[in-house]
């Protein structure tokens, strides 16, 4: 599936003044909400582990749209990498208001032939990976009156699948850190909650010669249509607005009714 170039400016601005960071914002889902993010006004941290290019070019999309982006690249299973990342983020925008854990690896193993490494890698991305991005910026974060963290769940994670043990069990355990979080950090007035794309038409990359995922082969939507990175992106960027500040602890869907929970 090819990115396709947004033309649409920055109009809105419920967001004007915000800062967001997005991990793993270089394609598909990530670049979207980060693009829809800057279209809401905010100014947007670009993040992917080692593909500099893509990202920039993201960046530079939204600055097309009138926007303020950067690009750090930063493994977000690494805590170091990850505190130097926000570092930078406030350093180039002088706050952090939003903070979207995206950053995921889509592996498929058997569970017999599922190895201890395998496993860790997973857990360290989707999972440590978000405790740590959020963590990191929590100083930050407390000094917003509008701040939220958004964690992105997995369709899986609700129906099963097969060959996903490593991935279910992180992206489950993302719904219990977003009802934990939402309860020791509303003191601060920070949001949290956990959005779940289903059946989104994405570039699969590396999951892309395995064919149609088995929970996306069991599951249908009611149209029967798939859905777009963008109706993702649009509940992502409702969530760090104004009109969604009564909204938190939450896990919300968005799969056009492939699961009805």
């Amino acid at each position: 599936m090819s990115e396709i170039k947004s033309t649409e400016q920055v109009t809105h601005g419920e967001l004007t003044g915000r800062v967001a960071l997005v991990s793993g914002s270089a394609r598909n889902i990530g670049r979207t909400i980060a693009l829809e993010l800057a279209r809401a006004g905010a100014s947007v941290m670009v993040n992917a582990l080692s593909d500099k290019l893509q990202a920039q070019r993201v960046a530079q999309e939204i600055e097309d749209l009138g926007g303020r982006a950067q690009v750090h690249l930063a493994n977000v299973a690494n805590p170091q990498e990850v505190k130097e990342m926000v570092d930078a983020c406030v350093a180039s925008f002088g706050r952090l208001d939003i903070v979207v854990n995206n950053a995921a690896l889509r592996r498929h193993a058997k569970f017999e032939e599922l190895g201890w490494e395998q496993w860790r890698e997973v857990m360290g991305v989707i999972l440590d990976g978000s405790y740590l991005c959020a963590h990191a910026a929590l100083e930050h974060l407390k000094k917003s009156d509008m701040a939220s963290i958004i964690n992105l769940g997995g369709l899986s994670a609700h129906t099963g699948s097969k060959e996903r043990a490593h991935v279910i069990a992180a992206k489950t355990g993302l719904i219990g850190l977003t009802r934990a979080l939402a309860c020791d950090l509303s003191q601060y007035n920070i949001n949290v909650n956990c959005v779940v794309p289903g059946l989104i038409d994405t570039d699969r990359g590396e999951s892309a010669g395995k064919g149609t995922p088995e929970h996306h082969a069991k599951n249908k939507t009611l149209s029967g249509q798939k859905g777009t990175p963008q109706d993702v992106a649009n509940l992502v960027q409702f969530l760090c607005g104004p009109k969604a500040r009564y909204i938190t602890g939450q896990t919300l869907h968005a799969n056009g009714g492939a699961f009805l929970g």
